[in-house]
């Protein structure tokens, strides 16, 4: 697919000034047919959500807050994204670190500053991408309990609608790698590769991702496993 093939995104749209979850709403546009592209925005969330379950805190009127529905996505779609919201956030703060902690939570100087949640029914072609950005969030807002752990790209939030436009930009780019570039463009934003992490099951030392977007771990004990699912942390227990 060529560049001038890639679809749309981000007609039709509704937005919202405060809703429970833009992932909850754009999944009833998508069960009611609403086409590849709609999308969500809304300027502040009562209920939104993060991987895990975990709530996604921001104040009012100061993060990026949207869903996309997707039609026909592609089977690696946290990764997609997490590469797009990656180059989004390169694009704004120049002289940054920007990492990826697998699977698709992204990292500014080593602090989360966005998150991203992909729900859907693949068995009737579609999904719902939800992006949190703090783009013009104020840490000090923020409770007192991520203070240590969240970034924000320090803008206002009237340049809120820039970031929107350029995310949206990356997303359609990034929709349409190949598996082969997309897995190129992941592990150059690895922030786990070489790293001490542990999880439920264990520890060991993050190796990267495989062809399927599984996290590669060499065990303490020797040999590796793979992980597909949950929460990786950093450190020994």
């Amino acid at each position: 697919m060529s560049q001038g093939d890639v679809p749309a995104l981000g007609l039709p749209r509704l937005h919202l000034r405060r809703t429970a979850s833009t992932n909850d709403r754009a999944r009833e546009l998508a069960e009611a047919g609403a086409p590849h592209g709609t999308l969500v925005t809304a300027d502040e969330q009562s209920a939104g959500r993060g991987r895990q379950g975990r709530a996604w805190s921001a104040p009012a009127g100061h993060a990026l807050l949207l869903s996309v529905v997707l039609r026909d996505p592609p089977s690696l779609l946290p990764l997609h994204a997490a590469v797009a919201v990656a180059e989004t956030v390169a694009g704004v703060a120049l002289d940054a670190a920007v990492g990826i902690k697998w699977p698709n939570d992204v990292h500014l100087d080593g602090r989360k500053v966005a998150g991203i949640l992909a729900e859907g029914r693949p068995q009737e072609g579609w999904a719902v991408l939800g992006i949190g950005l703090n783009a013009a969030v104020r840490l000090g807002d923020l409770p007192a309990e991520l203070h240590d752990t969240a970034a924000t790209l320090g803008l206002q939030p009237s340049q809120r609608e820039g970031v929107l436009a350029a995310l949206l930009r990356e997303l359609e780019r990034a929709l349409v790698l190949t598996t082969g570039d997309l897995l190129d463009a992941w592990r150059a934003r690895d922030a786990l590769r070489g790293r001490e992490i542990r999880w439920s099951g264990g520890s060991g030392t993050a190796a990267g991702v495989d062809g399927d977007g599984r996290l590669v771990v060499e065990l303490d004990g020797g040999g590796r496993t793979t992980l597909d699912a949950g929460e990786v942390h950093l450190g020994r227990v």
